[in-house]
């Protein structure tokens, strides 16, 4: 990760638009900010933003990019967002970016849109002058004060689109967005064959996030040797939030026949864990969840190593939020750990069925009850699964892939006549 391509990636800084930052939710962009700061490239960091977690990230403290924060609310630093607002207005870019932001707002009449009018001016206010390319990490907020930020400022910009970004946002927005921007990425084929359908041609790019294995060592799992009645340690790991059917994973626990020993381990906030606790109590299953809340990368990769099954019982939601490949089964399965999810959008593009882990359909509590079932009672064949998983994962989705297909992407961004 330490060498360098030969070509000088970004020979000016790269402004990177995150929503947030740093996030224990969004380890795939911390790992992305890190492997793009190995190989050269110079960024600076602006959050949407403050954080609201209180650990953070090895990753992130490895990071050097400096961070900035936008104005979150125009009430909070009002005069900020009017400095900004009288340095801006002299730009050429700024009556375009005016009228672009009327046609949205007209469209989309919310506060949220006038806030991100007010973000993106600031942004371009205080952008330094060797900035010459500006990159969102997701296409719905961050990506609009991305994009007016770059128009004020007459620079190029790109975008990385994950989940519910893409699947939540009218249609219109994403078409408009996808037209304007250089380029885009995302990181399934799935997400890229619809982005495709409305962006001009060769537009979006397929840059699976990949995983950086030398912060997931491999390691033989001993399960089979361990002690028969001890219970069979079920792991979770993401947002308590709708599309990850938590609800539905809760039913598929309390369906296990009774003779079938295991416990459950959650990791992570979101705004249903009162909820499901509450509902893991009416299925009386309580005694047998732990609910750990959010943690740091090192004490997930630890309930990794100390579990038996992996279980994400992803779903598609009403307004259509999905996930798109969660990072976490890939964690999971890197360290030989056998997994169970949905065939909902790109994970069987990670999971293929009876081979490299279980999927079942969405919203299946009873198929889910099955395949907890076969895999706590078949030691063996977690074994077996865990282990194709691990060679599936380190082989074909590994970090510096996808981190080369990005380098070349910005140096096609930033012309040569700009370069510094």
């Amino acid at each position: 990760m330490s060498e360098r391509p030969d070509k000088s990636p970004g020979a000016n800084k790269v402004a990177v638009v995150v929503k947030g930052y740093p996030r224990l939710s969004e380890t795939f962009i911390a790992q992305e900010i890190l492997a793009l700061e190995q190989r050269g490239m110079e960024l600076q960091i602006y959050s949407l933003r403050h954080p609201t977690d209180t650990a953070v990230h090895e990753l992130n403290k490895k990071i050097t990019a400096p961070v900035s924060y936008l104005p979150e609310y125009i009430y909070q630093e009002p005069k900020r967002v009017l400095k900004a607002w009288l340095a801006v207005r002299k730009l050429k870019g700024y009556g375009k970016a005016r009228r672009v932001w009327s046609r949205d707002l007209v469209r989309d009449p919310s506060p949220n849109r006038i806030r991100r009018f007010a973000q993106a001016m600031v942004l371009a206010a205080e952008l330094p002058d060797d900035i010459k390319h500006l990159y969102a990490h997701f296409i719905h907020t961050p990506g609009s004060v991305t994009r007016y930020a770059a128009i004020i400022k007459g620079l190029p910009w790109s975008v990385s689109a994950h989940a519910k970004d893409i699947w939540t946002l009218p249609t219109w927005e994403l078409t408009e967005k996808l037209h304007d921007c250089s380029w885009a990425v995302t990181c399934t084929e799935a997400n890229r064959q619809y982005l495709d359908t409305l962006a001009p041609p060769e537009k979006v790019h397929r840059v699976y996030h990949g995983l950086d294995f030398t912060r997931f060592p491999e390691t033989e799992r001993s399960e089979i040797e361990s002690n028969p009645d001890s219970a069979i340690v079920i792991l979770s790991v993401g947002r308590a939030v709708v599309k990850k059917g938590y609800d539905v994973l809760l039913s598929a626990l309390a369906d296990l026949p009774s003779d079938v020993n295991w416990k459950f381990v959650h990791i992570g906030g979101g705004p249903l864990r009162d909820k499901l606790k509450i509902l893991a109590a009416e299925k009386g299953i309580s005694e047998r969840t732990d609910w750990r809340g959010a943690k740091s990368q090192s004490e997930v990769i630890a309930a990794y190593r100390e579990a038996d099954i992996f279980v994400l019982a992803s779903r598609i939601a009403s307004d259509g939020d999905r996930d798109g490949l969660p990072n976490v089964l890939m964690e999971a399965q890197s360290l030989g750990l056998s997994c169970i999810s949905t065939t909902v959008s790109a994970i069987p593009e990670l999971i293929t069925n009876e081979r490299t882990g279980l999927l079942v359909p969405p919203e299946s509590s009873q198929e889910m009850t099955t395949a907890l079932e076969r895999l706590c009672r078949d030691p063996e064949l977690r074994k077996s699964l865990g282990k194709a998983g691990m060679k599936n994962v380190r082989s074909e989705f590994k970090l510096d892939k996808g981190i080369g297909q990005l380098i070349e992407e910005f140096d096609r961004a930033i012309p040569e006549s700009q370069r510094g």
